[in-house]
């Protein structure tokens, strides 16, 4: 496949792609190590801001990265074949505490379903839920029409 034609998105094209989905990759790193794992997610399209709900158990590579507040890179996309859609946003992410919860955050954090991916055998107190959020530093966005080896145009 060749790529045909490339187009980088508007804040608006990108706004309302992430409105639309609700999952993604979140990849952390430190020290010079990475990690990345499929998540669920709420978009604040006014503030621009993600909304995350990680659960970890206690022996997890999430939980060891996230006590870092480690540098983050979310990547959301869809595949419409012969159409690719990707965002990217990077940043840090900030753990936010029980008591610093508003009304808005509570909407937010409703919005990232547990998707069905995360299936754990511990029992419900074993595992750690913690809420997040990330103010992106970059937040960019391409759309891609790839062609065919042998694909008229």
């Amino acid at each position: 496949m060749l790529p045909d034609k490339e187009t980088v998105l508007s804040d608006s094209e990108i706004d309302s792609f992430l409105s639309r989905h609700e999952t993604g990759v979140i990849s952390l790193a430190r020290e010079g190590k990475s990690y990345a794992v499929p998540i669920s997610y709420g978009y604040d399209s006014r503030l621009r801001r993600f909304y995350l709900r990680l659960v970890s158990n206690p022996e997890s590579k999430k939980r060891e990265f996230l006590k870092s507040t480690p540098h983050t890179r979310l990547v959301v996309y869809e595949e419409d074949d012969p159409v690719y859609t990707s965002i990217v946003a990077t940043g840090i992410l900030t753990e936010i505490s029980r008591d610093e919860l508003t009304t808005e955050h509570i909407e937010q954090y409703g919005k990232a379903k547990r998707p069905l991916f995360e299936i754990w055998g511990e029992s419900l107190p074993t595992l750690d839920v913690r809420l997040y959020q990330l103010d992106p530093d970059e937040l960019s966005g391409r759309r891609v029409k790839m062609e065919r080896d042998g694909d008229s145009a």
